[in-house]
This record gives C-alpha cells, sequence and structure tokens, in this order.
C-alpha cells in the first residue's frame, strides 16, 4: 500500500478510531485505520474489558464468603490467579481478532504499524505514506510513571494485567477509579493491599459523599488507606520493595508496587510537529467542540484529547464526526456534559452530572440535595456488610436534578435509566412520582424526602 489516497484516515485502532472508521465506511468513505498494537486500543486490552473481567472474580470471591450465610456448605479456597489470566487473555485475543474481522467485512483498510506525520493530510506506515482528506488522531492515553529513583520497581495499569501470579502483599499509588479499582481486585482476590494517596481521600475529583463512602468500605474490606503520602522513591532488597515518602517515612515490605497516578496523551514518536497541530500544557491534543484541531481537516477524539476518557466517550465521538463529515449532519457533535460513568470497586459506585461542590459553586442557595443511606436486603442474611449511600443534587424552584451519585451493589446497573432521566430535565418530582420498584436499592432514588 504506497502512496494511497483516503477519505479519512484513523491513526489508532482503539475504541475511538475504530468506531470513527467504521462509521464513515458505512456512509461510502474509503478509510484506513492505522495501529501498530493490537485492536481495541486500552479498553480492550489493558482496561475496560480485563478490569471487569477482574471485578466479576471479585465479585465471585465475595458472593462464595457469603454462601454459607444464605444456608451453602461452602469451603473457600485460594482463586488460580494464572488460571484466571489464562482465560482472560484468551477472551481479549478472541475480541481483537472480531475487531480485525469487522473491519474488513466494512470495507476499512488496516495498516499494522506506527504511522508519523509527513504533513497535516499526509502520513508514512512501514515506508509507505498514506494521504486523507480528513486525519483523525485518535491514538489514546499512556499510563504516568513518577520521576522519581527507583520507579521502575513498579508496574503501571497495564502492568496489572501481565502479572503471572497474585502477589501477597501490593501497594497500590494513587487515588484515582484506576487505583481504587485495582486495588479492591488485589484485596478481594486474596493479596494484602496497601493504598497510598496524596490528600486526604480517595476520588478527589468526584462528590464528597463518594470519596468518604469509598473510604469507608475499603477500609472495612481489610485494606490499609495512607493519607498525604508523597512517594519520593523506591528500593529493593531480596525482591521485596520499601516505598520512601518525602517526609521521611518508610513502607517496606511490598512484593509488588503499582503505579495508578494518571494518564497522558499518547502522542510520541507522531511527529506531531509537522502537522502543525497544537498541544496543550498538559501534552494533549487541542480540539473544538466539533473535534477540530487548529489544523483544518485534522480531528483528534478520545482520550488524546484529555476531556473524558472513558469508552463510550471515544466511540460517541468518533460516529458523531463521520456522521457530521460523510452523513450530512453538519451539526453533529457529542456534547460533553453529563456523562454517566461507573467505577468498578465493591460496592460499585455510579454518578453522572455535578457534584454536590460543583452545583454550589454555580448556583449557590438554589441548591438542595437529597440523601440515602441504608444497607442492602441481600445482607440481612450476612455477617459481612456493605452500605449504599446515594445522592440527589437539584437546582432551583423546579428542583431540576444535576447530580446523582451512588455508591452500594447495583450501581454500576442502576444509573443508565437515571442517567437518561436525567440529561432528559428529570426532577425531584418527576423523580416523587415514579412507582418504586420494591423491594431494591434503586426505588430509593424516587422515595427520597
Amino acid at each position: 500500500m504506497s502512496d494511497q489516497l483516503f477519505d479519512l484516515i484513523c491513526i489508532g485502532g482503539g475504541s475511538g478510531g475504530l468506531a470513527c472508521a467504521q462509521r464513515a465506511a458505512e456512509y461510502g468513505a474509503r478509510t484506513a485505520v492505522i495501529e501498530f498494537q493490537r485492536l481495541g486500543g486500552t479498553c480492550v486490552n489493558v482496561g475496560c474489558v480485563p478490569k471487569k473481567v477482574m471485578w466479576n472474580a471479585s465479585g465471585v470471591a465475595l458472593s462464595l464468603h457469603d454462601a454459607n450465610d444464605y444456608g451453602f456448605d461452602v469451603k473457600v479456597g485460594e482463586s488460580d490467579w494464572a488460571q484466571l489470566k489464562r482465560k482472560r487473555d484468551a477472551y481479549v485475543l478472541r475480541l481483537n481478532g472480531i475487531y480485525e474481522r469487522n473491519l474488513a467485512a466494512k470495507g476499512v483498510a488496516y495498516v499494522r504499524g506506527a504511522a508519523r506525520f509527513v504533513d497535516a493530510h499526509t502520513v508514512e506506515v512501514n515506508g509507505q505514506r498514506l494521504s486523507a482528506r480528513h486525519l483523525v488522531i485518535a491514538t489514546g492515553g499512556k499510563a504516568s510513571l513518577p520521576d522519581i529513583p527507583g520507579a521502575h520497581y513498579g508496574i503501571s495499569s497495564d502492568g496489572f494485567f501481565d502479572l503471572e501470579t497474585r502477589p501477597r502483599r501490593v501497594a497500590v499509588v494513587g487515588s484515582g477509579y484506576i487505583a481504587c479499582e485495582l486495588a479492591a481486585s488485589f484485596r478481594e482476590l486474596g493479596s494484602d493491599v496497601d493504598q497510598f494517596i496524596r490528600k486526604d481521600r480517595l476520588l478527589s475529583n468526584f462528590d464528597a459523599m463518594l470519596s468518604k463512602s469509598l473510604m469507608r468500605e475499603v477500609r472495612a474490606l481489610g485494606m490499609n488507606v495512607h493519607e498525604r503520602v508523597i512517594v519520593a522513591a523506591v528500593r529493593e532488597d531480596a525482591g521485596k520493595k520499601t516505598l520512601v515518602a518525602e517526609d521521611g517515612r518508610e513502607f517496606a515490605g511490598f512484593d509488588c508496587v503499582l503505579w495508578a497516578i494518571g494518564r497522558a496523551a499518547n502522542v510520541a514518536g507522531l511527529d506531531l510537529h509537522r502537522s502543525g497541530v497544537a498541544l496543550d500544557d498538559l501534552g494533549y491534543v487541542v480540539t473544538d467542540a466539533f473535534q477540530n484541531t487548529n489544523v483544518a481537516g485534522v480531528y483528534a477524539i478520545g482520550d488524546v484529547t484529555g476531556r473524558a476518557a472513558l469508552t463510550p466517550v471515544a466511540i460517541a465521538a468518533g460516529r458523531r464526526l463521520s456522521d457530521r463529515l460523510f452523513g450530512g449532519k453538519p451539526d453533529r457533535r457529542l456534547d460533553y456534559g453529563m456523562i454517566p460513568t461507573v467505577i468498578f470497586t465493591h460496592p460499585p459506585i455510579g454518578t453522572v452530572g455535578a457534584s454536590e461542590a460543583e452545583a454550589r459553586a454555580a448556583h449557590g442557595d438554589a441548591v438542595k440535595v437529597y440523601v440515602a443511606d441504608f444497607t442492602p436486603m441481600y445482607h440481612a442474611m450476612t455477617s459481612r456488610k456493605t452500605h449504599t449511600d446515594m445522592k440527589l443534587v437539584c437546582v432551583g424552584p423546579e428542583q431540576r436534578i444535576v447530580g446523582c451519585h451512588i455508591l452500594g451493589s447495583g450501581a454500576d446497573e442502576m444509573l443508565q435509566g437515571f442517567a437518561v432521566a436525567i440529561r432528559m430535565g428529570a426532577t425531584k418530582a418527576d423523580f416523587d412520582d415514579t412507582v418504586a420498584i420494591h423491594p431494591t436499592s434503586a426505588e430509593e432514588l424516587v422515595t427520597m424526602r
């Protein structure tokens, strides 16, 4: 494939690039996807998909421990991490193949290799040049590592999925959702876990109720959360790692250190300077509301833009971009407001819209908050207990719901429907007028007083 001209080229075969290219092909555009790693991007290979497998396994482990309380004579042994990894990897590999077959079925050219810009509308891959009227940067993000002595003794979130055996004692450094999810999987599958956070709360970018509630739940699971620890160095001696904090404190005896301190735009090697595409101060590709970069005919979608780094967001942005470019829908774009998301801890967290603090900063005294907290009925029979916390954030005399935040069993599944209603402008009265489904946790959202 040499000096070929396409209508659209997507650099990156992750969720956003694949969705954008396939939608364009459906409109009849001559389209190519360039990817040097496995198809599916972060989500399929080292993100949502394998993470959800581990979350499911963790849920099975917790249920097995509860089984005796429901009258089953169950003896719980060690989980076989190696077997789980083999089956998980095989599942991911099957998905890689499905993505490749889907591209072929839709007539999308799949180019394996690393692309670099020659100019704004031409890239070079494997020594060959490809050009397009429309070029989409969809190269995603990559895990960040700290610039400290001994950082190489730790692994990133990507490395979590490479582990062949379960480490006995783990240090997870970070307070965001990736750190919390992987720490929970380690703990629930049998590791001793210490989590180190720079501030005094987990999930500092989320509603304060969720932070407080998750701290309570992970500590009840037996995790140690160390607040206000800034790791300055890591030492290793006989395979055991020691974290050294800026204030001189040392935390020793870890078999594994996992860095989950954030992600950065994956743009190294693209030679973006040749295209003229601008980056912001954090290294993300700058885009407007229509995914346009500062260069005409060059666009960016997904994590590489630094906005709402979520798989469905990248997919939606990619499809809408192709709708606009090839589908005769010039106003089609993604609205980045009111995006629902779930954090797969145990119990899970579901959240959409403004936090209470954000709402009060924007609307002041016009904000009214409703909360509920309870122990789910499932735990009426169990010695192990979890708690559920819910919050509705309402604004104005009509009490329009602008935020919904849930920590508790089932939050991952119940949020989707409520997110639709809230996006449509539902008010507290609309929720109140909806007949509750009993007995469920979800009914609490329509019975709050």
